[in-house]
Formats: structure tokens, sequence, C-alpha cells
């Protein structure tokens, strides 16, 4: 079965700064991935290249086996990939329910797509501000709400971009809850945190990246295990 997502071997730049040297991985349809590594090794490059806001100058990255590097970020997102971004990024001057049906839709046509219903009772907590502003949001809320606005497309493939950082250890508990729900959905998931223990419960694969380079890639068992590759690579 061909993936959902490959990237091979591309190479980013920011001006003359490259910032990916042959980056490479993969996730199936149904996983959950993650991309782990230290600040500034190029994990959220790497998203910005798969989502066309930085686009990689060779390499090939492909989507359900067609090729998307050189799309622009608003027709990658509409081939149903759904980005929740570092610093979440939620539309300050609109409600909840205004930021929740802004980028709405259900493309893919899938069967039973997500509702404003539906995300409320995933996040009781962002239902009873569904009429506050995005910027009377506490760091967490902003944070249920991004992945709520992302849900809300239907993506194919949801990618969650410093899924925790700066998070309450109580909201990232809700966070990772969330995720283990949708994966139990079937939800394909690619994600960005530090977060070992959490994300080797969830995920089925994992990358290390060091240097715009995968270093490691294994199950969460084999990360687990190996407490100098942890040590290494991302310092704990």
């Amino acid at each position: 079965m061909k993936p959902l997502l490959e990237i091979a071997e591309i190479k980013t730049f920011y001006g003359q700064s490259q910032v990916l040297f042959g980056m490479a991985l993969a996730v199936k349809g149904g996983e959950v991935v993650t991309l782990m590594g230290r600040n500034g090794m190029g994990k959220t490059t790497t998203i910005r290249s798969v989502m066309g806001l930085t686009p990689a100058r060779d390499g090939r990255i492909y989507f359900e086996g067609r090729e998307i590097q050189d799309l622009p970020s608003h027709a990658v997102a509409r081939l149903g990939l759904g980005l929740v971004p570092e610093g979440r990024q939620i539309f300050p001057n609109l409600t909840v329910e205004e930021n929740l049906v802004a980028t709405a839709g259900n493309r893919a046509g899938a069967k039973q797509p997500w509702t404003l219903q539906r995300i409320y009772a995933l996040f009781p907590a962002i239902a009873e501000r569904r009429a506050n502003m995005g910027n009377q949001l506490s760091g967490g809320e902003q944070q249920m709400l991004a992945v709520g606005r992302a849900l809300m497309t239907n993506p194919r493939l949801l990618i969650l971009d410093e899924a925790t950082e700066g998070l309450a250890p109580l909201v990232r508990q809700e966070i990772w809850s969330t995720l283990e729900k949708l994966k139990a959905a079937g939800q394909s998931i690619l994600v960005v945190d530090k977060n070992v223990d959490a994300l080797a419960r969830i995920a089925d694969r994992h990358y290390i990246i060091e240097k715009g380079r995968v270093v490691w890639t294994g199950a969460s068992r084999e990360l687990l295990a190996d407490k100098e590759l942890q040590h290494r690579y991302l310092g704990v």
C-alpha cells in the first residue's frame, strides 16, 4: 500500500541558508507518526514544505500518490491536509464558532463529516466559550480551537506542529487523549512534539531529525528502550 504522505529527499532553504538536507518520511493511512528533534533542527520547516508555505527546492512530496511540492498552500490544503500550526494562529477577532466554520469543508466527501456539534463534544471547554473572541481564550483553549478548526476541514491527514508546546500539564493530557480518540477513529496524523512518553503511547512510528536529516526511525518500543538515543537527539 502506498503511503498517504511521502516526503522524498527534499531540500529546503530560507534565502541562501539550507535547512533540510534530503529530508524523507512517510505516513500511511490510519497511522500516527511523529517527527521529533531539538529546536532548530528542521521540524517546522518540514511541515512548511509539505504545506507549500516554504516550498522545497529539490526532492519530491507525494500525497495520495500525487506530486504536491509545486502546489500553492491553498491547493495543498484542499487536497485534504489539515494543519494545526505552531503558535495556533487562530483568528483573534472572530468568535470560537466563526473560527470553526471559517475554513470548514468536506471536499473529500467524508461519510461522517465533522460538525460543530462533534467538535463541541470533543472539546467541551470551547463549547462553553463559543461566543467568545479568539483572543479571549487561554492558550489551552486556543489549541483546542486550532485542532477543531483543522478537523472541520475533514482532513485525510491531520498535521500538528508543536502540539502541546507551552501548555499546562492538564491541557497537554487533554490533547493527547484527543489524539488517541482520533487515532481510534482511523484518522491519519503527523505530529511534531517533544513529549516522548506521550508520543510513544499514541504513535505507530517515529522519526528523529537532526540538522535537517532523519537520523533515526522506528517503533515506540525501540524508542523507549534506547535512553542514549533520547539523550543524544532529544535532550531527555
